[in-house]
């Protein structure tokens, strides 16, 4: 969770390098999803700020979240703050709907087209380890469980935990279809050892 001005630093230090940028600075025109990705992490900075420097910074918390939400628009993201660690790759523009109730660890890369819900009227969302790929289509339902390393193959439908780490799951319903791990898909900088 971004507390500090350091936290915020280190998270889209983190998020730079897991989406390959060389500078932090946004270019004007394009670079989309790396503004999205600022104005996440920003908005999750001011709503975190508590006391008398939370009422101060009110209009900075209104207004990332209102960029957030209108880039959220434009890019077909709908990621709420404080549910993913540092080290977010959003690779393409498309559908990625994320459920307030989820968790997501550290250095995760997901692709177009991916939902992680809740299920029957709960709250409740999976739990995403560290170092997790989640490929094209992915939808990952319900109040489960993904352990670290852990890759999920295009158009998987996860509806149990996944407590096996470094494996790679595919199918309706997934299933292990490799003892591979996400390594290749990911960031090697920002892995943990």
């Amino acid at each position: 969770m971004i507390q500090t001005k350091h936290d915020l630093h280190e998270y889209l230090c983190s998020d730079a390098i897991a989406n390959s940028r060389t500078s932090m600075k946004p270019r004007l025109f394009g670079d989309e999803i790396w503004k999205y990705i600022i104005a996440l992490r920003k908005a999750e900075y001011y709503t975190n700020r508590t006391g008398l420097s939370g009422k101060l910074t009110l209009p900075l918390r209104f207004c990332y979240k209102f960029r957030l939400h209108h880039l959220g628009l434009r890019l077909g993201y709908s990621i709420p703050v404080n549910v993913i660690g540092k080290g977010l790759a959003l690779v393409h523009y498309g559908t990625v709907v994320i459920a307030k109730g989820a968790k997501i660890g550290e250095n995760c890369r997901i692709h177009e087209g991916v939902t992680i819900g809740a299920t029957n009227g709960s709250r409740k969302a999976a739990v995403i380890g560290n170092n997790v790929f989640l490929a094209s289509g992915a939808k990952i339902i319900g109040d489960v469980e993904i352990a670290d390393d852990v890759a999920i193959g295009a158009n998987a439908v996860v509806t149990s935990s996944i407590r096996e780490k470094g494996t790679t799951w595919g199918g309706i319903p997934a299933r292990k279809i490799s003892d591979h791990d996400s390594g290749s898909n990911l960031c090697s900088c920002l892995r943990k050892a």
